[in-house]
């Protein structure tokens, strides 16, 4: 006979962060907690170098959060920790993020054609093409209008067809610009209004959208940046308040959101892939993003050098503000040549965590279940079963349990990154 229970879902879901659970900063004055580099044992000596290089790359700030706690805080020249800067490119992925929160409030799905809240003639487009084009397809950069000319103009005259929408992939600042008014025109709120009241006011934020040419630019300070990326790093919830509820559109948002540029999500550059594609080229290039850089990291990148890396695997969230020589739309050399030195810094310890496990909570005697984590190369996995035995799988990130006839049981793990 099989008798079925119900494990300690409670115990397998207290795992969803790596190692220690995550300060949060108050959301009004400048209270941040800190932690000493000496305290990570990490390499302390190696920290001058690094500053060094972020200051004749004309660093303007450079943050770096371990478990939400400051562990490097550093300004340079004349700007200080009140200073505001644009974010450039990378107020994509907080774009990003608010259009999911509109979607979440019920106010517009992705999937609608973007002229449902931009009005049909937004595009020179023919109207059959220009139905076409979705709200996915701007997160994605997938509209298929042509980016040759000013990429920045919004007219309708600029947005000609060039190919079917998600069959093309170009990095295509106007149909991104313009989710500025889908989110205005779904919620009835400006981009600021919804900015502030959804996202800047529950997290401590600072700052404000203003308009630069046909832009929308982001401006606040660092600390701000630094805010974002540690809500981020918490899948939207800022402290015990949820901000972005749903999580299908998160983990989307986060991951390969179309087959032709995999190191890409919606508005945020993945790392740890097969391959990607670079702003202004059509050339599949082979290998990860950030070769130095963890591969489960995902960044907010824009131009001359504005950065938020966030890294679950090691509850770090580093930012860089300032700008960089090269004047790149994305600063993925410039960000993984900070990664090099920022990995002396580290002394390329091994990350010990405690990732989110995938299994179903409802088992039944002798019945075997498989329970996995993400797969990360280079991992060792130690899994530990109680009121079950581990049938195969022990080293891998991937178990097959066999449960035994108790009414309760636990599944963990801890896992080690080098």
């Amino acid at each position: 006979m099989y008798r079925c229970f119900i494990f300690l879902v409670g115990l397998l879901f207290s795992l969803n962060f790596a190692g220690q659970s995550l300060y949060f900063p108050p959301t009004v004055g400048s209270t941040w907690q800190t932690i000493t580099p000496a305290s990570l044992g990490w390499c302390e000596e190696e920290i001058p170098a690094l500053i060094d290089f972020l200051a004749d790359s004309n660093s303007k700030a450079f943050i770096v959060l371990k478990d939400g706690k400051i562990v490097i805080e550093q300004y340079f020249g004349t700007f200080t920790q009140d200073s505001l800067w644009y974010w450039a490119s990378a107020g994509k992925s907080l774009t990003a993020f608010m259009v999911g929160l509109a979607q979440q409030d019920g106010s517009l799905s992705i999937n609608d054609p973007s002229s449902m809240y931009l009005g049909t003639g937004w595009t020179s487009c023919t109207p059959t093409q220009e139905a076409q084009i979705t709200v996915l397809n701007q997160l994605t950069m997938t509209s298929g209008l042509n980016d040759a000319g000013n990429p920045d103009c919004t007219l309708p005259s600029c947005l000609q067809y060039l190919a079917d929408p998600g069959t093309r992939w170009a990095y295509h600042n106007a149909p991104y610009t313009l989710l500025d008014g889908v989110i205005a025109n779904a919620t009835g709120s400006t981009l600021n209004q919804f900015y502030i009241n959804r996202l800047r006011n529950p997290t401590g934020m600072n700052g404000v959208f203003l308009p630069l040419d046909y832009n929308n630019v982001l401006f606040t300070n660092a600390r701000s940046m630094a805010r974002f990326g540690l809500l981020v790093l918490n899948k939207g919830t800022w402290n015990t308040t949820p901000i972005m509820t749903d999580t299908t559109y998160f983990n989307a948002m986060v991951n390969t959101s179309q087959g032709l540029n995999q190191s890409y999500g919606y508005l945020w550059w993945l790392n740890g892939k097969a391959s990607y594609m670079l702003p202004g080229f059509q050339i599949v290039l082979p290998g990860s993003l950030h070769a130095a850089a963890p591969d489960d990291m995902f960044s907010a990148m824009g131009k001359n050098g504005q950065i938020i890396n966030i890294v679950p695997s090691q509850n770090l969230v580093m930012i860089r503000m300032g700008n960089v020589p090269d004047g790149s739309f994305i600063p993925n050399f410039f960000n993984n040549d900070v990664w090099e030195l920022f990995n002396q810094v580290m002394c390329n310890q091994p990350c010990t965590f405690t990732p989110v496990i995938t299994g179903s909570p409802l088992v039944c005697a002798n019945d075997p279940q498989i329970y996995s984590v993400p797969e990360v190369a280079g991992s060792s996995y130690v899994w530990s079963v109680t009121g079950g035995n581990i049938v195969s799988g022990q080293g891998t990130n991937q178990i097959s349990v066999l449960w035994n006839n108790g009414v309760a049981g636990t599944v963990s793990i801890v896992q080690e990154t080098p």
